[in-house]
């Protein structure tokens, strides 16, 4: 990530601060059973919208899947009257299935991660035993962000902005003044997000937060989960970078790289593998998608023995 991608993050998120650009409207969704943070972020001006990390919701020990979480989201769209331009994926997430298929079947839109993402199909390829026929170039998306790539979303300008850390592929989303970071940071009183997947690296985590909190101390702060802190009785999903700058308990102002990383790799060493990896992220590197169907007309997820 150059500084000249954050200088021109900068200008756009200060003039949807100073209202010389619409800032969006943003409706969260929360599943409480994956923690995670889904939202629906529309333009007031021309009704355009885009959803960001969106769930399927899955019970791993049955196998089956519901779509009670994107439901809801359709009807919001539909009851607000927007038109969905974007389905948004701030990385393959290790945590939750992603919706975006079924939302796009339904509302349209184009679903878009970030370039690196063939980065993490070529490693999980290895994992599952992926044969020649499954693509490692990102070609299941509709659309590979590069860093600092600029769109639109109606009249509101918005960015791609590459923080890889988490994993070596994600994006944050800076619409208007709102930012949509993914795992790279939670809420100020929790932290920051592992770094310790496949390609994950907690220095260039600390690097990529630390970019992100040069935006204005205004920025508004979207993120994909709460896990509620110690002694907090709400989820919270939204923050500014003022705040992430100054409280966030893992890489406020004043703690170095070199601390930062210590930190992150001890926790890291404890804390188990996500609950939904192994399913998530077959699903996720083919953009929400299931593998291809068997003879029997069923899609099956692998469980590598002992192979992580």
């Amino acid at each position: 990530m150059s500084d000249e991608v954050i200088a021109r993050a900068f200008e756009q998120a200060r003039g949807a601060i100073r209202g010389e650009a619409a800032r969006p409207v943003v409706k969260w969704f929360f599943d409480e059973e994956t923690f995670t943070a889904s939202y629906v972020v529309s333009d007031p001006s021309t009704s355009r919208a885009a959803i960001i990390d969106s769930v399927l919701n899955f019970d791993q020990p049955s196998g089956r899947t519901s779509r009670a979480s994107a439901d809801d989201m359709i009807a919001y769209v539909r009851d607000m009257g927007l038109s969905v331009e974007w389905i948004l994926e701030t990385h393959a997430h290790a945590d939750h299935l992603s919706a975006a298929p079924y939302l796009q079947a339904r509302l349209g839109g184009r679903i878009a991660i970030g370039s690196h993402i063939s980065a993490v199909q070529s490693v999980f390829a290895e994992v599952f035993n992926e044969d020649e026929a499954f693509r490692r170039d990102g070609s299941q998306f509709d659309h590979l962000f590069s860093d600092g790539e600029r769109f639109s979303m109606g009249s509101l300008p918005a960015m791609a902005i590459f923080v890889p850390g988490h994993t070596p592929a994600d994006m944050a989303y800076l619409i208007g003044d709102a930012l949509f970071v993914g795992d790279t940071m939670f809420m100020p009183d929790y932290g920051t997000a592992r770094a310790d997947f496949p390609g994950g690296d907690a220095a260039r985590l600390y690097r990529s937060i630390r970019r992100l909190m040069f935006l204005p101390d205004e920025t508004r702060v979207f993120l994909c989960h709460d896990y509620k802190a110690p002694g907090r009785e709400a989820f919270i999903v939204e923050t500014t970078i003022g705040d992430q700058r100054t409280s966030n308990i893992h890489v406020r102002e004043g703690i170095t790289e070199e601390a930062f990383v210590t930190m992150r790799r001890t926790r890291d060493a404890s804390l188990g593998m996500p609950r939904l990896l192994l399913p998530s992220i077959q699903v996720n590197i083919r953009a929400g998608r299931m593998p291809e169907p068997e003879s029997d007309g069923f899609s099956y997820l692998k469980l590598p023995i002992d192979r992580l």
